[in-house]
C-alpha cells in the first residue's frame, strides 16, 4: 500500500526520508524515486523497489550547487553550464571528492556521480528541509516508462510514499553531460538540446551514446564467484553462514542471509577486500533472485572486463 502525501504537507515526506524510507516526488522532467544517498542501505532499496536487475548509477539530487560541491568535483565547465541551466532539466557527471559521504552504490562504485538540482518548486522545497541529498533515479519499475503523474507511479511501484505534485512539465529525462573529463561529452539526450548548451556556454558537445563509453567498476585482484573452498591468502567475501577456513581477511556481505543488506555492504566490502593483502577475493554464492540477480551481474561484471 502506497502513501500518497499532499504537496503542502513536505514534513510528512520529510520525515519518511530522515527514518531511511522512499518518496516519489515530482521534478519538472519525470517523477523520481528518492532516499538518502548517503546510506548504503536505503540506495540499496531504490534497486529493489524499481526492480532493478543491474547496478547502474543514480543521479543525486541537490537543494543547490555550493551543497553539491561538498560531494562533488565542480569544474569550470561544470559552472558555466549550471549558471546557465540550473536548476533545470539537466545532470552533470563530475568526480566524487575523497572522503564524501555519497553511497558507492550511487555511482556503482565509480569515482564519477551525476548530479541534478531540480527546478520544480515541491522538490526544492523537500530538498531545502533536509540535510542530505536524494538519491533519485525515475520512479518507475525497470524497464517501463518513466512516469509524469502520481497516479502512474501510484499504479507501478509498491510500498513508497507519494508527493502528490500534479503533472511534469517536460516528461522527458533531463540531459547528462560528463564534465569530469578533458572533453564534455553528452551521455543522454533530454530536455536541453546541444543547441541551447552550445548557444549559451559557448562550446559544443560531442554527442555519444551512454552505453559505449560506460566505466567499468573494477578490482585489482582475481575474483573467484561461487567459492566454496578458500586459500589461506585469499579474502573472503561471504554471504549468510562463512566458509570454515583460515584466510587472509573475512566480510560478510549479511550474516542474515539478507539480499538487501548484502546489495548496500557490496561496493565497500569489494574495496577493502580489493585493498587487503590478500591474493583474491573468493565470493560465497548469491541467489539469483530480487536485487540478488543485481548484486550477480555486477560480480560477473568485474570478472568479464
Amino acid at each position: 500500500m502506497n502513501k500518497l502525501i499532499s504537496s503542502k504537507n513536505i514534513d510528512t515526506a520529510v520525515d519518511i526520508l530522515s527514518n531511511g524510507g522512499l518518496v516519489a516526488f515530482p521534478t519538472e522532467t519525470v517523477y523520481g524515486l528518492g532516499g538518502n544517498a548517503y546510506s548504503d542501505k536505503t540506495v540499496a532499496s531504490i534497486f529493489s523497489c524499481k526492480k532493478r536487475s543491474e547496478f547502474n548509477p543514480l543521479s543525486v539530487c541537490y537543494k543547490n550547487l555550493e551543497s553539491a560541491a561538498t560531494d562533488v568535483e565542480i569544474t569550470d565547465y561544470a559552472h558555466c553550464i549550471a549558471e546557465n541551466f540550473m536548476p533545470g532539466p539537466i545532470t552533470l557527471v563530475l568526480k566524487r571528492k575523497v572522503g564524501t559521504n555519497l553511497s558507492l552504490l550511487c555511482s556503482a562504485g565509480l569515482d564519477t556521480i551525476g548530479i541534478r538540482i531540480p527546478s520544480n518548486s515541491i522538490a526544492l522545497d523537500l530538498l531545502s528541509h533536509l540535510n542530505f541529498p536524494l538519491a533519485a533515479p525515475s520512479a518507475n519499475t525497470s524497464g517501463k516508462l518513466s512516469h509524469t503523474t502520481s497516479e502512474a507511479v501510484n499504479e507501478d511501484l509498491d510500498n513508497v510514499a507519494i508527493i502528490d505534485g500534479g503533472k511534469c512539465n517536460f516528461g522527458i529525462e533531463s540531459t547528462i553531460i560528463d564534465c569530469s573529463g578533458e572533453e564534455l561529452l553528452i551521455r543522454r539526450q533530454g530536455a536541453i538540446t546541444a543547441d541551447e548548451l552550445a548557444k549559451k556556454c559557448g562550446f559544443l558537445m560531442k554527442k555519444i551514446k551512454f552505453e559505449e563509453k560506460i566505466k567499468k567498476f573494477m578490482l585489482k585482484k582475481p575474483v573467484i564467484l561461487n567459492a566454496t573452498s578458500i586459500n589461506y591468502n585469499d579474502a573472503l567475501l561471504a554471504f549468510g553462514e562463512p566458509i570454515r577456513s583460515s584466510c587472509q581477511k573475512t566480510l560478510n556481505l549479511s550474516k542474515n542471509a539478507d539480499l538487501n543488506e548484502a546489495a548496500a555492504n557490496l561496493f565497500s566490502m569489494l574495496q577493502e577486500l580489493d585493498n587487503s593483502d590478500a591474493a583474491r577475493i573468493c565470493v560465497m554464492s548469491i541467489p539469483n533472485t530480487g536485487i540478488g540477480k543485481a548484486i550477480n551481474n555486477r560480480l560477473i561484471s568485474i570478472i568479464s572486463f
